[in-house]
């Protein structure tokens, strides 16, 4: 039997443990408090229709985003159908065709390295090939095909485990009324891993949005006057932008509430990824 001293020794660190843990998450809501703060006092005043629609200048009371959000739009114009074409066939080809062995295994390996891969290497690599090997220059499709090489692990892991988690009986079941291997993944997988699978890629997506490092590697100019039209023009980023405002504030105040201004309108754009994610499981999980 369990001690007095024993039982008393193991309530005093379930205590402390749940100390512990509750400090820690008060102190990281604290934080994001203190900042969420900061960013709404600075930038909300300067927030209105004028600086969403308005192109760069030098002038801060003139200021606007409008290339900067175009911009954003057209990378995420070439990183989803990039991403969720090639993530989710990935995820397919291993877990549905790939044959068990060292091959799938060294393949797997690399693909859950990559994922934690730093942010500014994908950079040096998009530089490497598609800046200066296929010289595309600083363009919307040179950024956009570096972000989804970025996002991209992400995308085939939680595809792929979405597709583990599907009940084995639901395969077997259509290969029991006489369905190929592609109807049954067409028919019977995809659907019920669909949650999961949309789930994982806007979340890899947000996280593109908000990348700045490779953009920077790759030569994206903060301060961009043009507005991009396509794909094959030069761009400038919501990221960029705060970045460049950030910098500057040093030499002029008002670039502060400016870079604030955009932050909001960046934290927006996350929100409501992030609150599609939720709404899409949600609603797929009540379906299936």
């Amino acid at each position: 039997m369990v001690s007095m001293r024993s039982f008393r020794g193991r309530m005093i660190s379930n205590q402390l443990a749940k100390f512990v843990f509750l400090s820690a998450s008060l102190f990281g809501l604290l934080v994001l408090f203190v900042l969420l703060y900061r960013v709404i006092e600075q930038g909300i005043g300067w927030l209105n229709a004028d600086f969403l629609t308005g192109r760069l200048s030098t002038q801060p009371e003139k200021a606007g985003i409008k290339g900067a959000i175009l911009g954003t739009l057209w990378l995420m114009a070439v990183v989803i159908p990039i991403t969720t074409i090639v993530g989710v066939g990935t995820a397919i080809y291993l877990e549905m065709y790939a044959k068990k062995g060292k091959m799938r295994e060294l393949i797997q390996t690399n693909i859950a390295n990559l994922a934690g891969v730093p942010s500014i290497v994908y950079g040096i690599l998009g530089m490497t090939i598609f800046v200066r090997a296929l010289d595309f220059g600083n363009i919307v499709l040179a950024g956009g095909l570096t972000m989804s090489l970025l996002v991209l692990p992400i995308v085939i892991v939680s595809s792929q485990e979405a597709l583990r988690a599907i009940p084995a009986f639901l395969g077997e079941a259509s290969y029991g009324l006489g369905a190929t291997k592609w109807q049954t993944i067409r028919s019977v997988l995809l659907p019920v891993a669909l949650p999961s699978i949309l789930t994982g890629s806007i979340l890899a997506l947000s996280r593109a949005i908000g990348e700045t490092a490779p953009l920077v590697v790759i030569g994206i100019p903060a301060l961009l006057m043009p507005i991009p039209m396509s794909i094959f023009d030069k761009f400038t980023v919501l990221p960029m932008q705060i970045y460049y405002w950030t910098m500057d504030s040093s030499l002029l105040a008002e670039y502060a509430n400016l870079a604030a201004a955009t932050i909001l309108v960046l934290l927006t754009a996350l929100f409501l990824l992030n609150a599609s994610a939720i709404v899409i499981r949600n609603k797929f999980e009540q379906r299936f």
